[in-house]
């Protein structure tokens, strides 16, 4: 039985991970550390209360003396670490708990991997020689496109917003620690996560939401943003490729070459709730434009062709597929 470390589990993209990486792979324990912030909810990991091959730990990934506990208690051979504040909005208005979280936090994490697994830059100690650390990032370190290209592992970081600025800072420490230290990472960055168990706050689910309640359905500016949209399991399906299989020290993109703006998501969207759970009227009659947020990127898109080509990873869901089972499964949460 190996032991790995998850971080930040009880949020949108590890709890979607968490029940698939058990129910994959038997020969691990998941040792789950989360602050249970506003973004977690213990109830997106209920499934896996009762599994022996999980853990939950509440607490803070900047508090050092509780991650050298938790890596001495339970002898941690690998470390996945999704913990991140990631609402832009948020960031914004706070960016100090960003820095905080996903700079400090990713430091600490990564500075205790490295000394528990190794004796000292490039060597490790020998029971620990297969060990890595799993760093997941956005595409929003990379900026904004414009109307042609995508994001490639080579792109020019150039972040905008004070979160895409923090995990900027994160994913520069994770690869300071494998040139430096020799320490076994891996980086991968995904581009815009939708499904099951999202934080309300979010885009799609703001959207449902609202339009169920009979409330405004806000969209920022034009509504011409773009997005390249990517079903939050086909993402845990490339975590799982890379941390297996990923070469050390490599960028992996995950993007699902779904790119859409935000006037056809809202619409496809109410489209879908007139069919599925018809009103007295269209909900696109509630869409209201609102003023743009501070920094907002205008595209991003993801060049996907080195996981696709290197590791033979594929989305299986395109949008239109996926948003129908992200609706599905809303439309019995807010019931």
């Amino acid at each position: 039985m190996k032991n790995i470390l998850v971080t930040g589990c009880a949020g949108f993209i590890g709890s979607n991970f968490v029940p698939y990486f058990l129910e994959k792979y038997t020969d691990y324990k998941l040792i789950n550390l989360d602050l249970l912030t506003y973004a977690g909810n213990l109830e997106n990991l209920k499934e896996c209360e009762n599994n022996l091959n999980y853990k939950f730990i509440k607490g803070d990934i900047c508090n050092r003396e509780l991650v050298e506990f938790i890596f001495n208690e339970y002898d941690i051979q690998g470390v996945i670490h999704f913990a991140a504040e990631s609402h832009v909005d948020n960031s914004i208005k706070n960016p100090g708990v960003f820095i905080e979280t996903n700079v400090n936090g990713t430091y600490t994490l990564v500075d205790v991997a490295q000394k528990y697994w190794m004796e000292k830059p490039f060597t490790y100690k020998t029971e620990y020689e297969n060990c890595r650390f799993h760093h997941i990032s956005t595409d929003e370190v990379y900026g904004t496109l414009g109307e042609e290209g995508l994001f490639m592992e080579t792109t020019p970081y150039a972040p905008n917003s004070p979160y895409s600025a923090s995990k900027a800072s994160s994913d520069m420490i994770i690869r300071a620690y494998n040139e430096t230290f020799g320490l076994n990472t891996v980086i991968t960055n995904c581009s815009n996560n939708y499904g099951p168990k999202q934080h309300d706050e979010k885009l799609i689910p703001t959207i449902i939401r609202n339009a169920l309640l009979g409330n405004t359905i806000p969209i920022y500016g034009d509504g011409k943003n773009i997005r390249d949209w990517l079903y939050v399991l086909d993402h845990c399906k490339g975590i799982d490729l890379v941390y297996h299989k990923g070469n050390v020290g490599e960028t992996y993109n995950i993007g699902g070459r779904n790119e859409r703006d935000n006037n056809y998501i809202v619409n496809k969207i109410c489209e879908l709730l007139d069919e599925m759970k018809p009103s007295s009227k269209s909900y696109k009659e509630l869409i209201t434009y609102v003023e743009d947020r501070a920094g907002h990127d205008r595209r991003y898109a993801i060049d996907a062709t080195k996981i696709e080509s290197q590791l033979g990873w594929s989305a299986d869901e395109n949008f239109e597929s996926g948003i129908l089972k992200t609706i599905e499964w809303y439309l019995k949460r807010y019931k």
